[in-house]
């Protein structure tokens, strides 16, 4: 009798089973033919599903810089420095380097991509609150007050030309949300213009651990910001004088590029200094309706490396 009632128990589950698994079959295969769903646009250096194939593609890095064509030439007497690189910023030519993809300690020049984000969401006249930790930042510091009101042009003004590191934070607090989110953005933004010798630990670069870049990167990184109407006027500004609130009452900022003082064209771009990575300088220039740019790292004679650079790429 036990033989029998299990072929009859099982006579009457196995169509039950059967309509169970069709059904799950058929979900399945309804999944599959909708598809993931289709974001309209790429984050910068993130995954993205491709609009015909519903697959995972990771977004193109942008190629700013070409040296297909570098000029050989020796420099004689050599240059001092660890690495340098100049470029056609109109083109993005390459027309001569030096150890170009060195990854080395960058200092302020980080505040070239400081920058760049902060004037993307900030409008000049908008009107920021100094948060309690920038005034705590390293030196240099141009002493910003926790709590003071300041219009956000004033600190592009001094980030950029007395390169204050309490400015740098600011900014980045303001158009991040907050410091870490910033910095974020920033290698998220380096990711996306394709350097790929570039690592950000700071808005402002006063901490050299892991905060480094190459010639090529900062010169293609450069390139970006000289599209900017407002980064342009700022770095070739020589000096200018700021309305501030009392007890201040003024201030006078002078830029620390000697070059717009002493090289003819030089219109920017940003100085950097600290004990580890020496000094450092990204300078361009305009002759001719052609703008060149300049990049020097780790280079006690930088203001002299760069004129003899510039006067080669012009020549050129």
């Amino acid at each position: 009798m036990r033989p029998r009632r299990y072929r009859y128990r099982l006579r009457r589950v196995l169509p039950l089973g059967a309509i169970v698994l069709a059904a799950v079959l058929a979900g399945a295969w309804a999944g599959k033919e909708r598809g993931a769903p289709v974001r309209a646009a790429a984050a910068p250096g993130r995954l993205v599903v491709g609009a015909t194939t519903g697959h995972a593609v990771q977004a193109k890095p942008l190629r700013l810089l070409s040296g297909t064509d570098v000029v050989a030439h020796a420099f004689s007497p050599p240059l001092t420095t660890k690495a340098a690189i100049v470029v056609d910023a109109g083109t993005g030519r390459v027309i001569w380097a030096l150890r170009p993809h060195a990854r080395l300690r960058i200092a302020s020049l980080t505040k070239i991509m400081t920058a760049l984000l902060a004037f993307r969401k900030l409008a000049p006249n908008d009107v920021v609150t100094v948060d309690k930790t920038v005034p705590r930042v390293p030196l240099v510091r141009e002493g910003l007050r926790a709590g003071e009101r300041v219009k956000v042009w004033k600190l592009f003004y001094s980030m950029l030309l007395y390169s204050g590191n309490d400015d740098a934070l600011e900014l980045a607090i303001a158009a991040g949300g907050d410091k870490w989110t910033f910095v974020r953005e920033m290698n998220d933004e380096a990711r996306r213009l394709g350097m790929s010798d570039t690592h950000f630990i700071s808005p402002s670069g006063v901490v050299d651990r892991d905060n480094y870049s190459s010639a090529w990167d900062l010169a293609a990184l450069t390139r970006v910001a000289l599209r900017n109407e407002r980064f342009v006027r700022v770095v070739r500004t020589k000096v200018v004088q700021v309305p501030w609130s009392a007890p201040t009452y003024s201030k006078i900022y002078v830029n620390n590029n000697r070059l717009l003082r002493s090289y003819p064209g030089a219109n920017g771009v940003k100085t950097g200094y600290t004990h580890k990575s020496g000094p450092c300088l990204v300078a361009s220039a305009t002759r001719r309706g052609h703008t060149l740019v300049a990049v020097l790292l780790d280079d006690p004679n930088m203001y002299a490396d760069a004129t003899r650079l510039l006067n080669f790429g012009f020549a050129q």
